[in-house]
């Protein structure tokens, strides 16, 4: 279990925290998300449970281990807004063995068929996928790290209706084997699998029943043909 004990984000050139007394507990294999406007603090919590940034104030826990920024870059693994922006491999199997080049095929395929992209050939350009293709191959970045919790910052930003719906599709299927913390402006269709919502507005950090976030749900099928 993920636990936030009062967390606090005070940096000195601004007047008030960023983040004021977070408190949170999410178990294993549960997906939680957090809606918030612009500005509301969001992808800085999310920075400080990577490790990115060092709080001010108050305790992070995973189970009874309290964790330092060093416990933290290896407890979790990130998806930023936008991540094929940040593709460096020239092929699916050089981006997923960037930094691990031990890794075998066997790894590789695993993770790859994780997200639904084992049928892509190892080759084939990050940049050659469709827009939900990309995000499958993000996720596989960081899976194939084995993080105990993967934490996505919008993830369904700048796709269309059905690239959405299969991607929370994906992230349904994913949380039955892994812990799952969302950060996003728009809650949609990810109210549909969340297991505990917060809402989050100048750095203040609320519990909120999943209903109260979305007015208008879809249906989530049980077929998953994948994001194209």
């Amino acid at each position: 279990m993920l636990c936030l004990d009062n967390l606090i984000y005070h940096p000195p050139a601004t007047p008030t925290p960023i983040l004021k007394k977070i408190n949170l507990e999410l178990a294993c294999q549960e997906l939680g998300l957090i809606v918030g406007p612009s500005g509301s603090g969001k992808t800085t919590l999310l920075e400080i449970l990577a490790g990115l940034a060092e709080r001010t104030g108050g305790n992070i826990y995973w189970h009874t281990q309290e964790l330092t920024s060093l416990h933290l870059q290896q407890l979790g693994g990130i998806v930023f807004q936008f991540p094929e922006r940040h593709f460096c491999g020239s092929t699916i199997l050089e981006e997923l063995r960037l930094g691990h080049p031990e890794l075998g095929t066997t790894r590789v395929k695993e993770a790859l068929a994780e997200v639904g992209l084992d049928h892509v050939a190892f080759n084939t350009s990050p940049h050659a996928l469709s827009g939900g293709q990309q995000r499958r191959l993000a996720l596989a970045v960081q899976l194939i790290r084995q993080p105990n919790i993967l934490m996505l910052d919008e993830p369904t930003a700048g796709l269309d209706w059905s690239m959405r719906r299969q991607l929370t599709k994906l992230l349904a299927k994913l949380k039955e084997h892994w812990t799952l913390l969302i950060v996003t402006h728009d809650a949609g269709e990810l109210t549909q699998i969340a297991d505990r919502c917060w809402s989050i507005d100048r750095g203040e950090l609320k519990f909120v029943e999943p209903n109260s976030l979305s007015h208008s749900k879809l249906t989530i099928d049980n077929e998953d043909n994948g994001a194209e």
